[in-house]
C-alpha cells in the first residue's frame, strides 16, 4: 500500500469515527436515549485517532515532512472531520508520494531506519503499527478519558 492510500484510508476511517461518536453524543445528550453511541463510537474513535497519529508520523518521517506540516497533520486529529481536509491539501501539494522513500533509499538517522524497516517488512510493520496503537491506546485508557 502506499504512502497515499494508506494516509487516506486513516484519515477518513478517523473522520467516520468522528462521526460516529458524534451521532453517539446526539443520541446521549439531546435525546437521552442511550449512551452505548458514545461507548461504542467513543473506543472505536480513540483507536483510530491513535492509529491516525503513528500512520501521521510514519508518512511524515518518509516523506520528510517538514516539522510544520507534521504538526498540522497530527493536530488535524482534534477537530472532527479535519483530517480528510488535510489528507486533501496534502495531495493537492504533492506532500503524499505514491511509493515509500524507504524502500529504494538508505536511511539517514535512526527514525528513518525504525520506518525504513516498517515498509521494508512489511507483515512486521503492520504486525508492529497494531501493537503501537494497542499500547497507546492502553496508555490512554489508563490516563482516562478526556473528561475525566
Amino acid at each position: 500500500m502506499s504512502p497515499r492510500r494508506l494516509f487516506r484510508t486513516v484519515a477518513v476511517a478517523e473522520a467516520v469515527t468522528w462521526a460516529l461518536l458524534l451521532i453517539g453524543m446526539f443520541l446521549k445528550y439531546v435525546t437521552e436515549t442511550t449512551e452505548l453511541g458514545v461507548r461504542i463510537g467513543g473506543m472505536l474513535h480513540g483507536v483510530v485517532f491513535v492509529a491516525y497519529l503513528v500512520t501521521t508520523v510514519v508518512v511524515a518521517i518518509d516523506a520528510r515532512w517538514s516539522l510544520k506540516r507534521t504538526a498540522l497533520g497530527l493536530l488535524a486529529a482534534i477537530p472532527p472531520f479535519f483530517t480528510i481536509w488535510f489528507d486533501l491539501a496534502s495531495e493537492r501539494q504533492g506532500a503524499l508520494p505514491e511509493q515509500w522513500r524507504l524502500t529504494r533509499s538508505e536511511p539517514a538517522g535512526t527514525l528513518d531506519r525504525v520506518v525504513a524497516w516498517l515498509v521494508r517488512k512489511p507483515v512486521q510493520g503492520i504486525a508492529t503499527g497494531i501493537v503501537a496503537v494497542a499500547v497507546l491506546t492502553g496508555v490512554a485508557l489508563l490516563v482516562g478519558p478526556p473528561t475525566s
